[in-house]
């Protein structure tokens, strides 16, 4: 009968019910109230952070001040990997955009040559980068930066899905290997790096059909350095081969990706094919399904520990801020140091920059307590840093104290070592124990009292 032809040309669609239990999307429970961690982790940030940001222009040594609304923004998943290996299908898929008019474009060609932004909203609706940027309250106000022929490739999606209500997806243009940054006409890396600063779980896609790791992907395993356990790699397509065939490639991947990924374990690789579609007959369908589902269940965690991760990332980022604040108070002590009364004060502090190392300007600082070397930003970004500031306009950090307020360098010490901890010991009471921290709570027995008659 004719009918049974209609049907073959159109592949059969998988059962969606796994993504909807793993990622909780049919619970109307009410989503826990992270307002008031929000409120003292603001205030912490306001307070005790934000003085010495603007006091040593933090902002132009990392290009990252934080915004309110990057502080009460959702957790942020990022896509990134070659053109043409399926990172829209996958979002697509995930969101249940397939045959809708808001589906991503996905197609043979470099396709997608725009960031997009995929975000809750009331209504479908498309949003222009300008207009994102322009809404401060949104958290990507900072991307006007990169100017406006990088807005013009920035867009938003808005799209009614419950997922959505807790987590934003970031899809990027595809890397081609043997096109020049250039002509994209926009700092590329600058806002990949941007991005990959503030992704709570960033997604490298691969497919195994066309595997080269090329230079632009070495660039940007370099961008991902200190961010290794946000990143999951994904073999995308993976019913598209033999078993033997994707066992060789899933080998090859390793091999390439092993030397730009220095971490003691290697990062967790999926293996499946993630869109909407029936698995290839043939195939490890049931694999496949497990890896799908272990993925949501990662995506899930990232979810259920947004606030964890907001907290220690602004505590990060007090870090650096205070290794920042230490530097160049080191700059400027020094500088003080070498200047006489006849000496030319831009000779001087030239040389300083030209050759910190001289000074012990960066080993002066790793004496301090608790500076890790890793932390340490390089020596070039202060010659570009001291170029736009000149060390006159600093004072030192002896000098950024006030009788009510106390000293900037104590309070940010203090947020880094007590407030923000606390702030996290905080979350925790408030969730159940969970299975793994059986063994170390006891899973909520009241303490016995020992010393009781």
């Amino acid at each position: 009968p004719p009918e049974e032809v209609e049907d073959a040309s159109e592949p059969t669609k998988r059962d969606r019910s796994h993504l909807e239990n793993t990622l909780k999307l049919n619970e109307d429970k009410p989503a826990d109230d992270v307002s008031g961690v929000l409120q003292r982790l603001r205030k912490i940030y306001h307070s005790s952070i934000k003085p010495l940001e603007q006091s040593y222009r933090y902002n132009e040594l990392r290009q990252h001040e934080i915004t309110d609304g990057e502080i009460t923004s959702k957790p942020m998943v990022l896509f990134l990997g070659p053109w043409s290996v399926g990172k829209s299908s996958m979002i697509n898929y995930l969101l249940g955009l397939d045959d809708t008019p808001y589906q991503l474009y996905t197609g043979a060609e470099p396709t997608t040559s725009e960031f997009t932004v995929i975000m809750h909203g009331p209504k479908l609706k498309t949003i222009e980068g300008i207009v994102m940027a322009a809404d401060s309250a949104r958290s990507f106000s900072p991307l006007e930066k990169f100017g406006q022929n990088f807005l013009e490739k920035l867009i938003g999606i808005e799209v009614p899905h419950k997922l959505l209500e807790r987590v934003t997806f970031v899809d990027t243009p595809g890397i081609i290997e043997n096109r020049k940054q250039q002509e994209r006409g926009y700092p590329f890396n600058d806002v990949c790096q941007w991005f990959i600063d503030r992704a709570d779980l960033i997604f490298v896609v691969f497919d195994p059909t066309k595997l080269d790791v090329g230079l632009e992907l070495e660039m940007l395993f370099r961008q991902l350095k200190g961010r290794e356990s946000q990143i999951r790699i994904i073999l995308n397509k993976a019913d598209s081969l033999a078993t033997q065939e994707l066992m060789r490639v899933y080998g090859a991947l390793f091999w390439s990706l092993a030397p730009l990924i220095n971490v003691t374990e290697p990062p967790r690789v999926y293996v499946s094919s993630f869109w909407p579609h029936e698995y290839h007959p043939d195939t490890h369908k049931e694999l496949f399904l497990k890896e799908e589902i272990s993925l949501l269940e990662d995506l899930n965690q990232v979810i259920e520990n947004r606030m964890e991760n907001k907290i220690a990332f602004i505590r990060q980022h007090a870090i650096r801020v205070r290794i920042h604040a230490l530097l160049v108070d080191r700059y400027l002590q020094t500088f003080k140091d070498k200047m006489t009364f006849f000496s030319d004060g831009e000779l001087v502090f030239r040389d300083i920059v030209e050759d910190p190392d001289k000074f012990y300007i960066f080993k002066s600082i790793l004496a301090k307590t608790n500076v890790s070397k890793f932390d340490l930003p390089n020596r070039e970004a202060y010659k570009d840093f001291f170029g736009i500031n000149p060390i006159t306009s600093f004072k030192l950090l002896s000098q950024q104290c006030s009788y009510m307020g106390g000293c900037y360098l104590e309070k940010i010490e203090k947020a880094i070592t007590r407030e923000l901890p606390d702030l996290l010991g905080s979350i925790g009471l408030g969730k159940k124990p969970n299975v793994l921290s059986c063994d170390v709570t006891g899973c909520g027995e009241t303490p016995k009292n020992r010393y009781k008659k």
